[in-house]
């Protein structure tokens, strides 16, 4: 959420950023309640002040010897109930505005950094750099990841739609040892670079969704509970950062590092075609994420360091990718910026997305109110919150089944996954 006050106060600076992103954001909607609001706060203060002099007045003049009945009190005592007539009529009204001036603030996007290159769209983004060219596959036989999982039968795409519905998968076998393999991985390398990990809920409430800004705007992305307020969580992102919600931290406590693995769940958008076939658009799908909170002054080594943390998995599989900066017509709702790991995926000699690299500065902390309070200072400050996937298991699974296939059809394993997989290294 944005500092209402720093759209008081500079506006027009706030609207030119909000611009950078180009989807037509109006500041003059919360600029005209914020004005109201301020008013009628300053109405009821002076309703307030004005009532409560009335109180003591009464109990000084009974003090000194007047009588309930007095005329100089009866006079008092509507003048009271008239303020509180008032206040009963005023205090509604200002909630309902404040509430409406809420909804707004909690609609507007993050302010792009100033370092965020600024563009319109993702043919704008940035690379950044490449890695693994020497690991690009030597042949040129390389069949769809669906295809050789489903001719191998670790990957049912068939009695995944008969169990839910289309864009759910079922593994079997060697599929389902390889994902709990790179999900074990993944957790193991991310906690001896100092990372705690979490298993949170996967069912959450909707001030979670809120806190990290899933929620108003994307709410017809997830999957809702009808009968609770509870949603399928879109990402851990969602349950790690509100363990500290509405939390005031010692700063000795930062920086905190968390990785979690969880189910995800999203109403994905787009047509089921030859481009999202396969383990790249799922419902349902796993993933292991990296959450970050943190003092504002080390957000942008943090966030560097996070992007590192998420390569080393990708390098440790020996799966070539190249690393997007989003430009600002394309970083998410809620970061002020964002690095995209894109892995490359032979069969449709592309590079597709594998993780999400995001500083969300204190856009989340607002919402969520999690601050820090250094010893010895009067005040607290909100943290920065950042997130990353590292990795989306599904999409790392794609990139295995194709970057190591071999022309004969079989598929190696990595090395790193030998040990979890009994030491095999064919799968």
């Amino acid at each position: 959420m944005l500092d209402i006050k720093q759209i008081r106060e500079n506006p027009q600076t706030i609207q030119e950023r909000l611009n950078r992103r180009g989807e037509g954001y109006d500041l003059q909607p919360i600029l005209e309640l914020d004005r109201k609001v301020r008013e009628l706060e300053t109405q009821r203060s002076q309703l307030q002040a004005r009532s409560n002099e009335i109180g003591k007045l009464i109990g000084q003049q009974m003090k000194s010897g007047s009588k309930p009945d007095d005329p100089a009190i009866q006079t008092l005592k509507e003048e009271g109930n008239q303020l509180k007539a008032q206040l009963s009529e005023l205090e509604p009204r200002e909630r309902e505005l404040k509430a409406e001036l809420d909804n707004l603030l909690l609609n507007l996007p993050n302010l792009p950094s100033e370092t965020t290159p600024v563009g319109k769209s993702e043919t704008e983004n940035v690379e950044v750099r490449r890695w693994g060219d020497e690991y690009l596959p030597k042949h040129d036989q390389i069949r769809p990841h669906w295809e050789i999982g489903e001719q191998m039968g670790i990957i049912d795409f068939e009695r995944g739609v008969k169990i839910a519905q289309s864009r759910f998968i079922s593994l079997i076998g060697a599929g389902a040892a390889l994902e709990r393999a790179l999900i074990s991985f993944m957790l193991d390398r991310h906690i001896r670079h100092g990372y705690v990990e979490v298993m949170p809920p996967v069912l959450i409430n909707s001030t979670s969704l809120r806190g990290t800004g899933q929620l108003p705007k994307f709410s017809e992305e997830s999957f809702q509970c009808s009968e609770d307020d509870l949603w399928l969580a879109p990402t851990a992102e969602v349950p790690v950062t509100n363990l500290y919600r509405d939390d005031i931290l010692p700063s000795e406590n930062l920086p905190i590092y968390h990785c979690a693995y969880t189910p995800c769940f999203r109403r994905e958008a787009g047509a089921y075609g030859k481009d999202t076939r396969g383990l790249i658009r799922l419902h349902q799908f796993n993933k292991v994420e990296l959450v970050k909170i943190v003092a504002p002054e080390t957000s942008e080594d943090e966030h560097q360091a996070l992007v590192q943390d998420a390569e080393a998995i990708l390098q440790a599989l020996q799966l070539p990718y190249r690393v997007l900066e989003l430009c600002t017509g394309d970083i998410g709702f809620g970061a002020q910026k964002c690095y995209d790991l894109e892995v490359w995926l032979p069969s449709s000699g592309k590079y597709r997305e594998i993780s999400s690299c995001s500083n969300c500065g204190d856009f989340q902390a607002r919402r969520a109110a999690i601050r820090f309070k250094e010893a010895g200072k009067k005040g607290t400050q909100f943290v920065h919150t950042l997130n990353g996937s590292g990795l989306a298991v599904g999409r790392t699974m794609a990139a295995i089944l194709e970057n190591y296939q071999d022309p004969d059809g079989t598929v190696r394993i990595p090395e790193v996954l030998q040990p979890y997989l009994g030491g095999k290294t064919v799968l």
